[in-house]
């Protein structure tokens, strides 16, 4: 009988790619995407103060846990979101690691911020 219960359990949303920790691959994609935004937002300078952000570790941290949940949910965003989930994707792939040139976060922060945006408003 194990066997067959087991059969039973595989191809399920919880045997999906898991890139991140927390909630279930069952969960909204938006309200998943929208609050690890929302929560990498808490550590960033206002829009259009990019240039003075510090890309100290609980950032590139937070940016990192973005890029996973991203990774998990971003494909199961609408159809209309994804070139902001692709940049996202791109952009976060460099804001979180602490190797990258600190003109080159700057800019990838900008990057990131209009696709942020575009995600936060479709998802609404």
């Amino acid at each position: 009988m194990l066997p067959v219960l087991l059969v039973g359990c595989q191809g399920n949303a919880s045997s999906a790619s898991k890139y991140s920790t927390g909630g279930d691959p069952t969960d909204s994609p938006c309200a998943r995407v929208v609050s690890a935004i929302g929560y990498a937002g808490l550590m960033l300078e206002p829009k259009g103060q990019e240039d003075r952000q510090h890309f100290e570790d609980a950032v590139i941290g937070r940016l990192a846990e973005l890029r996973g949940i991203t990774l998990e949910f971003g494909d199961r965003l609408p159809d209309s979101l994804q070139g902001a989930v692709q940049t996202i994707k791109t952009t976060t792939a460099g804001l979180s690691r602490n190797d990258v040139p600190r003109q080159r976060q700057v800019a990838l922060l900008k990057q990131y911020r209009v696709a942020a945006d575009q995600i936060v408003a479709g998802c609404r």
